[in-house]
């Protein structure tokens, strides 16, 4: 997702710097992308959950191999380990959803709160700080200031 965004944001970028070169009359801001998802509420709460998932699926997978082990026909164990596998299988895309989903929200929220940002400061316009190598006003702890409140 990050990579997503960045890749989007430095895309938006470069369209914008041509599109500066027609008009000179817009006013531009910059945002730290990274330093915005780092620091959302949201984001961190999500990874904790991840975490929490992945651990889940570890006691999984634990579990399901010492029923395997502990039995002895030859049969029975390779019927037990397709219903595992197939279990992990569904969990492991279940988990994998709920992430995305998730994780398409907050960006479409952040990229809302920069948007509402840039227009309550009197921005046209908003580009990726990892393109900007000189000028533009940055506006980063402004949106991570509203994302935090816009959290209580």
């Amino acid at each position: 997702m990050k990579k997503g965004l960045i890749k989007f944001i430095m895309l938006a970028a470069v369209l914008s710097t041509v599109s500066m070169t027609v008009s000179f009359a817009q006013e531009v801001a910059c945002v730290d992308v990274q330093k915005v998802v780092v620091s959302s509420a949201k984001v961190q709460a999500l990874k904790k959950e991840q975490e929490a998932k992945a651990k889940e699926l570890v006691a999984f997978i634990e579990k399901a191999r010492k029923e395997v082990s502990a039995q002895q026909d030859t049969k029975k164990k390779q019927a037990l380990e397709e219903k595992y596998n197939k279990q992990f299988l569904e969990k492991r895309e279940k988990i994998e959803k709920d992430y995305a989903e998730k994780l398409k929200k907050i960006d479409a929220d952040i990229s809302a709160e920069i948007a509402k940002q840039a227009q309550q400061l009197g921005f046209d316009m908003v580009v990726s700080k990892e393109v900007v190598l000189y000028g533009q006003k940055d506006i980063t702890e402004s949106v991570i200031k509203s994302i935090k409140a816009s959290n209580k």
